[in-house]
């Protein structure tokens, strides 16, 4: 006997710039969403996590961000210092 598995549909909201350039990717790998998706979870149930590593963009990391605000409130006191390209170069000497 034969037992057909149970499906559902699932809805996800993705930029369609990023959809389209994964669906490229995946249709030259032989798939297509769905299945790449399924791949996903598949892996991800089996590892017990997300089966690729994650990484932070430093440049909104809590240090980061602190000294960029900083550097705006600075600014907007007018506490700067401007440099031509000249003296920027004069000082890396």
């Amino acid at each position: 006997m034969h037992y057909m598995a149970k499906t559902t549909n699932i809805s996800i909201r993705m930029d369609k710039d990023l959809k389209e350039r994964a669906d490229a990717v995946f249709n030259e790998m032989g798939m297509n969403m769905t299945t790449a998706f399924n791949i996903f979870v598949r892996q991800t149930l089996r590892q017990g996590k997300i089966p690729f590593e994650i990484y932070a963009d430093p440049f909104y990391g809590e240090r980061n961000m602190k000294a960029l605000h900083q550097s705006i409130q600075e600014a907007e006191e007018g506490k700067f210092v401007t440099k031509t390209l000249d003296e920027l170069l004069a000082m890396e000497k």
